[in-house]
């Protein structure tokens, strides 16, 4: 982790993606690093996104309603 970068955090929104923000690496199930661009960025929690592991909205088409 570097000086300039805060700890890593996740917030799970109700109903919606897990934000991550801070220093941090996603990896994919080969162990490959997934790109990023942002400090902050959106996971999909309700399996519909067209982008995962990103968040894209489509949790507000399909009801997602898990809250934790």
């Amino acid at each position: 982790m570097s000086a300039s970068e805060p700890e890593a955090s996740i917030v799970v929104c109700p109903r919606g993606p897990l934000l991550v923000r801070g220093d941090f690496e996603i990896l994919d199930a080969a162990g490959q690093p997934v790109p990023r661009t942002r400090g902050t960025v959106a996971l999909c929690r309700c399996g519909a996104s067209a982008v995962k592991p990103y968040c894209d909205g489509s949790h507000k088409l399909n009801g997602f309603e898990k809250n934790s």
